[in-house]
């Protein structure tokens, strides 16, 4: 196939150079701005489901509708003070 296309290119070797390279452009163009928007929606890129392969029970959700978490919303359920100790001076 390829021969083919290069022995019908004209314009010697330099021509056929050229003629390739714009075949190639030409190719590559229609399959960027013609097929490619084409097959998008027909592609899976955009349907992702995450799972965590752990069976959750129903209505296991998050706070129902009018429940507000108690706290603040940066609070951190634990003591940041306690149990944390100095980091220790570089002996050299």
């Amino acid at each position: 196939m390829y021969s083919f296309i290069w022995r019908k290119l004209p314009f010697g070797l330099a021509g056929k150079l050229i003629g390739s390279v714009l075949l190639v452009a030409a190719t590559v163009a229609l399959l960027w701005y013609v097929a490619f928007p084409w097959a998008e929606p027909l592609l899976p890129f955009d349907d992702v489901q995450v799972e965590s392969g752990v069976p959750a029970e129903p209505g296991d959700g998050g706070p129902v509708t009018g429940e507000t978490p108690a706290g603040e919303d940066h609070e951190l359920p634990y003591d940041t003070e306690q149990n944390n100790p100095a980091p220790s001076s570089p002996s050299r």
